[in-house]
Order: C-alpha cells, then sequence, then structure tokens
C-alpha cells in the first residue's frame, strides 16, 4: 500500500507541523506503507520524507523540472521522479497511491487536495481522502465544508467521505481501514 501526502514545502509557523510531518513519516515507515509526496527536500516535505527513510520506509518523490530550484529535490528519497509539469507530478502521484492525505501547506497543497476530491466527486477514483488537522490547521476548511453543504453545493455525503483526524495514528488508521 502507498498513500501520498500533500504537505508545504515551506515549514510553516507552529513547531506542530513539522513534528507533525515527522510523526507521519515514521508512522507511515512503521506500517509498511510506502510514501508518494511531492519530492522536495525543504519544509515539511522534506522533514516527512527524511523521517520515513530513516525509519526504513519506501519514499517516492516526485518533482517538476522546472522548480528543482525552488523545490530542492530529497536525494535520501528510494525513487526520485523527475517530470515535466504539475499536471503529470499529480497524474504519477495519484498513480501510484492507494489513498491521499493532505497536511498543512498552501497553494500547492491545497490545489493537489481539491483535485483529489473532485476526481472522487466525478468518479475517476473511490480512493480515500484524508487530512491532518495539525494544531487546527484545517479548522476554518471544515468550516467551509459545512457552509458549502449547508448553501446546497456539496453534499452530506461527500463532507463525510473526508476523514479529518487530530492526530497521525488514527487518520493513518481510519484511512487504511477504508482500501
Amino acid at each position: 500500500m502507498q498513500i501520498c501526502v500533500f504537505l508545504g514545502s515551506s515549514p510553516g509557523q507552529c513547531e506542530q507541523y513539522l513534528a507533525d510531518a515527522r510523526k507521519m513519516g515514521r508512522y507511515l515507515a512503521s506500517r509498511n506503507i510506502g510514501l508518494v509526496f511531492g519530492g522536495a527536500s525543504i519544509g515539511l516535505m522534506g522533514e516527512l520524507a527524511r523521517a520515513a527513510t530513516e525509519a526504513g520506509g519506501t519514499v517516492t518523490g516526485v518533482i517538476p523540472k522546472q522548480i528543482l530550484n525552488i523545490e530542492i529535490p530529497e536525494e535520501s528519497v528510494s525513487e526520485l521522479i523527475h517530470v515535466d509539469t504539475l499536471a503529470e507530478r499529480e497524474h504519477i502521484m495519484f498513480e501510484r497511491s492507494d489513498a491521499f492525505i493532505a497536511l498543512p501547506g498552501g497553494f500547492g497543497t491545497l490545489e493537489e487536495l481539491f483535485t483529489v476530491l473532485v476526481w472522487n466527486m466525478l468518479q475517476y477514483h473511490d480512493k480515500p481522502v484524508g487530512m491532518l488537522n495539525s494544531a487546527g490547521y484545517y479548522e476554518i476548511f471544515k468550516q467551509l465544508l459545512t457552509h458549502q453543504q449547508q448553501q446546497g453545493f456539496v453534499s452530506q455525503g461527500w463532507v463525510d467521505s473526508i476523514v479529518i483526524r487530530d492526530d497521525v495514528e488514527s487518520l493513518v488508521d481510519s484511512i487504511v481501514a477504508m482500501c
């Protein structure tokens, strides 16, 4: 089994984000779950990948050539795939993964998360999607989902299908149970 993790290439402003990224990497490795991620050595991405690698996990990074000077590749991974476009990155990460988890991050993280959520809604896949609410990071997103549902744009079933947990183990265990 492999889980794709979307997360920031920046460390963020909260030490809990870094701690949870490391914990996620170690926990995936301890469960013998392969990690697929964006390939960068910086920010939360780098912390996640190094923790998984140091714990003996299998780690696949996928990074576009155009951003090699921005998101410096993590060389300690089991496999590093260079692609030409962000769309190709997403496609490979999707194809290689059985489920998706979002940790804190910026626009790129949200874009990847929304992509797999939309693909799920349109029935391109039925892979589980989860979010780690590290230090309350996704509380506003949960409010947005409730608002979208109340306004008739998203069904309650779709809202309920997104696994949102406050701790790494509970989130990963819930996602694995859905696979």
